[in-house]
């Protein structure tokens, strides 16, 4: 935590998830969430057959915390050979990326915080919406706080007593709930309030 003449603080936590290669959506979300105190990515940092050592680049120079999404798993599995043997990769942000788990519990001030890409539970990979009934099951947690991503889908509610955040996506827009704009969030630990940040793609600007 924080220290400033001896008084605690609170900390911002700058969220973002499912980039997709977009380094200039991730800049854009950086942009928009100002002075954080730390960076947690939540997966789909690219593509399971395209890299991108601008947005890796930019998440190890962060030093964001950072856990692998379905699009990793299949990019660094036997079916991700092709595409890891693209020359431009640059071999140390690729290793940077491989050594990044699936899941990652954090203790920030004191909220203890699970990080994962779609579900905290096995088997992974279930499409969690604002709708499912599934999201009660985010309850039975053992944290403060989960943050996940994978639907491109924002979401902030309490399931009993778990905090559960979804930013939407920084980079691959696909929520009709924010007109298809790019989203990030970030979460103020003092008293767990949250905002949503919606911004353009910088990616798509002056395209029809």
């Amino acid at each position: 935590m924080a220290l400033t003449s001896g008084i605690m603080r609170s900390m911002r936590l700058g969220i973002v998830s499912d980039i997709h290669c977009n380094h200039a959506g991730l800049a854009a979300a950086l942009d928009a969430m100002g002075d954080i105190d730390e960076l947690l990515c939540l997966g789909d940092s690219i593509f399971q057959d395209e890299f991108s050592n601008e947005v890796v680049g930019m998440l190890r120079d962060r030093g964001a915390h950072i856990v692998q999404g379905n699009h990793e798993e299949i990019f660094f599995s036997a079916a991700g050979a092709p595409a890891r043997a693209d020359q431009r990769i640059d071999a140390g942000l690729l290793a940077f990326l491989a050594s990044q788990p699936a899941r990652r519990i954090l203790t920030l001030d004191r909220l203890r915080i699970l990080m994962v890409h779609s579900t905290p539970w096995e088997p992974r990979g279930a499409y969690v919406y604002p709708h499912s009934k599934q999201l009660a099951r985010f309850g039975e947690v053992d944290a403060d706080v989960v943050l996940y991503g994978h639907t491109h889908t924002q979401l902030v509610r309490r399931v009993g007593t778990v905090l559960v955040i979804n930013p939407g996506s920084a980079g691959n827009a696909q929520d009709p709930g924010n007109g298809r704009r790019l989203s990030c969030a970030v979460l103020d630990t003092s008293d767990r309030s949250t905002q949503i940040l919606d911004f353009p793609d910088p990616a798509r600007s002056g395209r029809k």
